[in-house]
């Protein structure tokens, strides 16, 4: 532990020690781009996922600027809606609810999975049991789990469930956020505790690199994305007509997650 006198410089010092660590994993970055590229290429969707802050990985895949269809960001306010911190619909109860058994197939009861499908799930510590299950769940269904945690962190942590079972044990694919064990990566003179956690800054770049690896996938096979853009790069006129086609197919895509939902008659071989 270093007690800092210039706390900006020492955070974005941990940064530039993040953004190494997130360009030592270019095989896993490719990797888990392939897969999501061929769930897209087949008509299907890649599921993305992640309980409490970890729901900011999530809406920065989609949908924002930059970005573009084929992802469904399953976000439960429940597990993550923040901005009230005590109270009704408090950072209290999310907390709770993301380690009640059960929640996750409750969840995943709402779509209709293939197993062209693939997962996406990030959870800095990988122990809270919702996100856990989640990525259970998907791979009973044979779908492709990639996992986004912060490795040292989540090695010092304890699981939530009783098994001791961890993310990375339901996971086909590892990536690492590169912060530290507590996340947090600065200690002020005085401060008991650290402050400004790195997992975000490191989880950001994942995302945004998996992102790039895919376009270029869906591209090169002829199928080239429909990527919300500003007004201010591309004109006010075909951005309108980006985002009202993006969104399009969106809806298009999800529509197929609904179509058989409950239908016991549905034959699973057509989810394939």
């Amino acid at each position: 532990m270093t007690e800092s006198q210039n706390p900006s410089e020492e955070y974005l010092r941990h940064c530039s020690t993040i953004i190494s660590k997130v360009s030592a994993q270019q095989k896993e970055i490719k990797q888990a781009a392939q897969w999501f590229a061929a769930s897209i290429l087949a008509g299907r969707m890649v599921h993305v996922f992640g309980s409490g802050h970890s729901r900011i990985m999530v809406e920065e895949m989609w949908p924002r600027y930059g970005s573009f269809p084929g992802f469904n960001p399953i976000v439960e306010l429940s597990l993550s809606f923040h901005n009230l911190v005590v109270g009704a619909n408090g950072q209290r109860q999310a907390m709770f609810l993301e380690n009640v058994s059960g929640l996750a197939e409750r969840i995943l009861r709402n779509f209709d999975l293939s197993e062209k499908d693939t997962a996406l799930i990030i959870s800095s510590s990988g122990t809270n049991i919702v996100p856990v299950e989640m990525a259970e769940l998907f791979q009973q269904r044979k779908i492709k789990v990639v996992a986004l945690i912060t490795k040292d962190h989540s090695t010092k942590s304890a699981s939530k469930r009783k098994d001791g079972k961890k993310l990375s044990d339901f996971a086909d694919l590892i990536l690492d956020s590169g912060a530290p064990v507590g996340d947090s990566m600065v200690y002020i003179k005085g401060l008991e505790t650290p402050v400004a956690p790195g997992s975000t800054v490191g989880g950001v770049m994942l995302i945004n690199s998996i992102k790039a690896e895919v376009a270029k996938i869906l591209t090169d096979s002829g199928h080239a994305p429909k990527v919300l853009a500003a007004a201010n790069v591309v004109g006010t006129e075909k951005a309108v007509e980006l985002f009202e086609a993006a969104y399009d197919e969106h809806a298009h895509r999800m529509a197929k997650l609904y179509g058989h939902v409950g239908i016991p008659s549905y034959v699973s071989e057509n989810k394939k």
